[in-house]
């Protein structure tokens, strides 16, 4: 059985690969990726290594032949380039008879209001036409996502937020990455949908619980979008980004990102991390830097 990763040398994509090496052969396992100088390590422990580009999708023709079980982890970019990408992954994947294709894909997908969801729908929907079996991994939201501001409060700024009361079920990217790898792993996976998520909680719950793991008050602004944008500028974020922050804001607020799940346990075996663990891990990260 041949498992391939797409995006194996970012944040996520490094993480499966490794959950991954932990429960099958090296040799069961190959990577596509822009730059293979990059997945060099990779390459040394075994792991085939395949040069693929979601804007050629004829180097994604030739990188998913032979593949049992892929895995396109969701690019980065603006909307439109995003599915245009994820398109030529999955038209690649159905050229090359891939078995089987797992996506990491957004909570709530088909009816989202979140400003990433069309891409993930839009995925989706291309995946469910191949006819090809799936799984979506619909992500809700990387506690790394956070780390800004985390970082903020440990150089004594307020936790700023414009979410209100909307919730977000927050979790490690390393729980969302060993759940991609036990379904590329595992058996019985086709044609399912897992609603991975954390406990939801609020700003004011996230930040409490910052506060008892560094030990001090962290004070929560909530604030109009206005402001919110403002504030953000203010601390360096380009201005292209800030429309972005702000609507991820409204859709917290709107719920959005407010989803009750039990999935990771499914997978995992386990809950997600706990999250005065998770944030612990995530703080003193950010102190060794």
């Amino acid at each position: 059985m041949k498992i391939l990763v797409t995006g194996a040398t970012g944040k996520l994509g490094s993480k499966v690969v490794e959950a991954l090496l932990k429960v099958v052969p090296a040799s069961d396992l190959a990577v596509s990726v822009r730059d293979p100088k990059k997945a060099e390590s990779l390459r040394n422990r075994g792991v085939e290594v395949r040069q693929g580009d979601f804007d050629h999708p004829e180097t994604l023709t030739t990188a998913f032949a032979e593949v049992d079980r892929l895995l396109i982890i969701s690019a980065d970019g603006d909307n439109e380039t995003r599915i245009r990408q994820h398109s030529n992954a999955v038209t690649a994947a159905k050229k090359a008879n891939v078995k089987f294709i797992a996506y990491t894909s957004v909570g709530n997908a088909s009816e989202s209001s979140l400003f990433l969801a069309p891409v993930h729908r839009a995925t989706e929907e291309a995946i469910l036409r191949t006819g090809i079996p799936y799984c979506f991994l619909r992500n809700n939201w990387y506690l790394e996502n956070e780390i800004g501001s985390i970082q903020g409060v440990l150089a004594g700024a307020p936790w700023l937020t414009s979410a209100s009361t909307g919730k977000v079920g927050w979790a490690l990217q390393q729980d969302y990455a060993e759940a991609a790898a036990a379904v590329l792993s595992g058996n019985g996976f086709e044609n399912t949908i897992f609603e991975l998520s954390g406990e939801p909680l609020t700003q004011e719950q996230l930040a409490a619980n910052l506060g008892s793991v560094l030990g001090k008050e962290v004070t929560v602004h909530q604030m109009d979008d206005a402001a919110y944008g403002e504030a953000m500028k203010s601390t360096g974020v380009p201005d292209f980004v800030v429309p972005m922050l702000l609507d991820i804001q409204k859709a917290i607020r709107d719920g959005a990102l407010d989803i009750n799940s039990n999935d990771f346990e499914k997978l995992l075996g386990r809950k997600p991390t706990p999250i005065i663990e998770a944030l612990t891990q995530i703080a003193n990260a950010i102190s060794n830097k």
